[in-house]
């Protein structure tokens, strides 16, 4: 795909990136689910399943993948390749100026049940709890979840890129 590289996380790469798992039981949430490496629709994937709920203040599950800083580049966003279940998804990323857990810059997605390319250009994601611009330089954090509303969630991901 012409309009991105480099990859952040290539799930058909030999070394696939080391995502963490998170649910709102940090914060005294039931919310429950995992995150899975396996073959979805026909192509590796890290794919995240599970059921959201909004007992005791929660309301969400996550996986997510700690960054170094980006290479050089003109970088305008994210782009994922995702498969889901046919609900919207977010993306949240955190940036190196960022000191409270709930800070991030939030997108969101549709995942459809078919294999489909999402673009997210930065000017996409509304800060939340932050101020600030966002550059892809300052980019340490991605996450994408499952949150805000109690749902089955099931959306996979084969590919991370920065967009151009």
């Amino acid at each position: 795909m012409p309009a991105s590289a480099p990859d952040i996380d290539d799930r058909s790469s030999p070394a696939p990136a080391a995502w963490r798992f998170f649910t709102d039981g940090v914060m005294g949430g039931v919310s429950r689910g995992g995150m899975t490496a396996e073959t979805a629709a026909g192509r590796p994937a890290l794919c995240l399943r599970g059921e959201v709920r909004l007992d005791n203040n929660g309301g969400f599950i996550q996986m997510a993948l700690e960054l170094p800083a980006p290479p050089l580049g003109p970088w305008r966003g994210i782009e994922l390749d995702v498969l889901g279940n046919g609900r919207r998804y977010g993306v949240h990323l955190r940036t190196a100026d960022m000191t409270l857990p709930w800070q991030a810059w939030r997108a969101s997605f549709t995942a459809p049940p078919v294999w489909h390319t999402v673009q997210l250009p930065f000017t996409a994601f509304t800060p939340y709890r932050h101020v600030g611009t966002l550059e892809a330089a300052a980019v340490r954090r991605i996450g994408v979840l499952a949150l805000g509303e109690a749902m089955t969630a099931e959306v996979c991901v084969a590919r991370v890129a920065w967009l151009r």
